[in-house]
């Protein structure tokens, strides 16, 4: 102990000295502090703005009142002015979940007499009238909610002489065609409108509103010609589906009936009632400013815009439960939710990330009591009490984007921007969104026999892709009855469908391996082959020696004088058709590695190939069936190679249509999906070309002789396309008098019917004035429009436009 003491006496290496504690001493050495950073006001207020509504921590009604006074307070800064114009239109056009947020702002910074407002009003007056002008018509929409929600800051009647002005529009469109849609859709938006005055403003605008819900009642409840193309389940017989204004009215006659309860609008303007008290406190209260409604001229000809309007058909995937979790088709709540919803989900297809976002939290942009809980389970909605709402934001969120998945005659974007949405849904709240998509998938499932094809083949397409996404993990044990159905049942179609593509995704015995045992014969053994056999190899005929050697000549890239020899001696031995089976089988055998490998080779046997198709339809026939016999056990590949030779005008579109629909064919093949895809996606492509040589012939700065050859092309172009639509009625119309006796074939026959008449109706209806009117030539430089437009050999081999 002494010795320890000693070593320690003589303080080497170690440190004796008393540990010092903050506080000790006076002068204790603090550690230098950073320099605090406080953001600029124009940055600060943006981010309120933009999160305006978003956080479940804070109350809306504070949010608002924070804004105005901070506005009130940087009245002279012309950045927070700039910053508050600019973030406000941008948000109304962007974020339509936030309108009544970002309207509440606009009223208390009104409240407090900010000069902001008006610079707000001459900017969202230039941006109404740009969309009316362009025909914008969901933007027109937005910018009349917007100003909806601020009626009580306007002279007189405010909003309603616009609507008024508006439905006379209507009213005139409507009178000049029975088929006119753009009616239809500016009554939608009158009656979209309505409820947010009304749930905004004083009681005085009440009889206003009523006297202009009764003009839009004969509209509302007209039937249009055009509903019967675009509703979704064909197969209901006689039941007339339900048209959105229709719907809709209805509601606005019960609300009007009730009072106009409006319960699902948030009401956030509610907090300007506390700026109000602080404003009576002071010495000299004031009155907020009342303003002049902003100029929205409307056009003398309304632009329906870049694209054909069609009736909108209420649509969901959640209509016959036995606990109601989304709002009924007699509440309000229905139409307003699902037109919002909407308009986020098609406005931000930019980024899928902020959408799944936004859906998710939909919840925070609607009346508190509107929804359960979030991730409520199914089971425990029953506890609910009596009087509460039951329904689910997840279920909410996840019937719009079905809807919009599922919207005839085509969806706003692509379709697979719609499955990444619900992908993106189910990674981030998988606990809430599962469930959600699980009972979707069934009802869609046990409606499929009465839904339109088209529709069927989009379920497929996602339900496909979505479990690819999650492991191709399903309950299939829940359909395995339908497993003992005829091929042509639709159920057992579709379960094979879907299967066929989920092996595309991925390969046979991965799949294989997720399915009950009764399930198995559906994926044969035989898919298991990465590379199919090449056929002569196996057969026992006087050709298949000649195929081997020419198989060979092939892969050996072989001169054409080497290769044509074995093709006549074929020729000779069986017939053309041997002939070109050969040739046709060898290039793919050879190519058979990658759809690369097999490009590169028709690529470089093009001189060949091309006289070959150019000989005649029964050469091509040949052609097609050549190819998918050899990728019979893959038939998508065996699609996607015909579309290809599509391209490189190997193969004509009506060969395709002759192999789906000739009436000597089989008319079991229509139920098959692959086929359903090669006739849809060379149809497109038609289409396509014909609206390419529209929108190049409508370009600005087109010569007069530019302009005459465009519109010649596009005369013969669209010909072509009305004789293959022909072509196509004929061949259905004699598989329907081929039927079996099952009837079984009558069905799928009436089903493509469906499917392709609209197809034909609607490109007749983007196409038909154009065809008529030839503009005026506008002289001016050649815009360098070329052969890619101007030739008349088909589609190039660039052309990639496959479903």
């Amino acid at each position: 102990m002494a010795d320890y003491e000693d070593r320690n006496r003589g303080h080497r290496g170690y440190n004796n000295r008393k540990r010092r504690f903050r506080g000790d001493e006076d002068d204790y050495n603090h550690r230098p502090q950073r320099r605090r950073y406080e953001e600029p006001d124009h940055i600060k207020l943006r981010k309120q703005l933009i999160g305006l509504g978003e956080s479940p921590l804070t109350r809306p009604e504070d949010e608002v009142v924070q804004i105005a006074k901070l506005v009130a307070d940087k009245s002279s800064d012309e950045t927070v002015k700039e910053t508050f114009v600019n973030v406000v239109t941008a948000i109304i056009i962007e974020q339509p979940l936030k309108i009544p947020f970002i309207a509440a702002a606009v009223l208390a910074a009104n409240e407090l007499g900010s000069s902001f407002v008006p610079q707000i009003f001459e900017r969202v007056s230039v941006l109404g009238k740009t969309a009316l002008e362009a025909g914008s018509w969901r933007k027109v929409k937005l910018v009349l909610r917007f100003l909806a929600c601020l009626q009580g800051v306007f002279e007189g009647d405010g909003i309603f002489p616009l609507l008024d002005d508006l439905f006379d529009k209507a009213v005139e469109l409507q009178t000049s065609s029975s088929e006119d849609a753009l009616g239809l859709e500016i009554v939608k938006i009158i009656q979209l409108t309505l409820p947010y005055i009304l749930s905004a403003s004083s009681p005085g605008n009440t009889a206003l509103a009523i006297a202009l819900l009764e003009k839009t009642d004969v509209i509302a409840f007209t039937p249009h010609p055009l509903e019967a193309i675009v509703n979704p389940y064909p197969g209901n017989g006689d039941e007339e589906p339900s048209s959105f204004i229709s719907l809709i009215q209805k509601q606005l006659q019960d609300e009007a009936n009730n009072g106009w309860p409006l319960f699902c609008i948030p009401r956030p303007w509610k907090g300007i009632a506390r700026l109000k008290s602080e404003n009576a406190d002071l010495e000299n209260p004031t009155d907020p400013p009342t303003h002049q409604f902003p100029s929205l001229p409307l056009p003398a000809v309304m632009n329906p815009g870049p694209d054909p309007l069609f009736p909108d058909i209420f649509f969901s995937v959640y209509a016959d439960q036995s606990v109601e979790t989304v709002p009924p088709s007699s509440s309000i709540a229905s139409c307003l939710l699902r037109d919002s919803v909407t308009d986020t989900i098609n406005l931000l297809d930019f980024n899928r990330n902020a959408t799944a976002k936004f859906l998710i939290d939909v919840d925070s942009y609607f009346a508190p009591g509107t929804f359960v809980k979030r991730a409520t389970q199914f089971d425990k909605l029953k506890d609910v009490p009596e009087g509460m709402s039951r329904w689910k934001p997840e279920d909410v969120a996840v019937d719009a984007v079905f809807s919009q998945l599922f919207q005839l005659p085509s969806p706003e974007h692509k379709l697979v921007y719609y499955h990444s949405v619900l992908t993106e849904m189910c990674q981030v709240a998988p606990a809430a969104i599962a469930p959600s998509l699980g009972r979707a998938i069934r009802f869609l499932y046990k409606n499929v026999e009465a839904m339109d094809l088209e529709l069927e083949y989009r379920f497929m397409d996602w339900f496909a892709h979505h479990l690819s996404n999650f492991g191709f993990t399903w309950k299939w044990v829940e359909w395995v009855d339908d497993v003992a159905l005829p091929d042509l049942h639709p159920k057992k179609a579709f379960m094979a469908g879907a299967l066929e593509k989920e092996v595309r995704l991925s390969f046979s015995k991965r799949i294989r391996d997720t399915l009950p045992e009764p399930y198995q014969p559906l994926i044969p053994a035989e898919k298991d082959q990465d590379v199919p056999p090449f056929k002569y190899k196996m057969l026992e005929s006087p050709v298949s020696p000649l195929a081997l050697e020419l198989r060979l000549a092939l892969q050996k890239k072989a001169p054409d004088e080497e290769i044509s020899p074995l093709i006549d001696q074929i020729t000779t031995l069986a017939g053309t058709s041997a002939a070109t089976d050969a040739y046709i089988t060898s290039l793919l055998s050879i190519g058979a590695k990658s759809l690369s490998h097999v490009l590169s080779c028709i690529e470089r046997s093009k001189s060949r190939l091309l006289p070959l198709g150019a000989s005649g339809p029964e050469t091509q026939a040949q052609i097609i069936n050549s190819v998918m016999h050899f990728w019979r056990m893959q038939p998508g590949v065996g699609t996607n190679i015909i579309d290809k030779l599509l391209n490189y005008t190997i193969l004509s579109p009506a060969a395709v249509l002759d192999w789906a629909v000739a009436p000597e064919r089989d008319d079991k093949r229509l139920g098959l999906p692959h086929v359903f895809e090669a006739v849809f996606s060379t149809l497109r492509k038609v289409t396509n070309r014909v609206k390419q040589i529209v929108a190049a012939r409508d370009e600005p700065d087109m010569r007069t002789e530019q302009i005459e050859i465009l519109q010649e092309s596009l005369t013969r172009e669209w010909a072509e396309e009305k004789r293959l639509f022909e072509l196509l009625d004929r061949g259905l119309a004699a598989l329907k008098d081929k039927d079996d006796g099952s009837g079984s074939g009558r069905v799928w026959v009436r089903r493509w019917e469906g499917v392709f008449k609209r197809v034909a109706q609607v490109e007749r209806q983007a196409v038909e004035e154009r065809v008529a009117n030839v503009p005026e030539g506008v002289q001016g430089e050649s815009n360098g429009i070329g052969v890619a437009v101007l030739g008349t050999d088909g589609l190039g081999p660039e052309d990639d436009d496959v479903v």
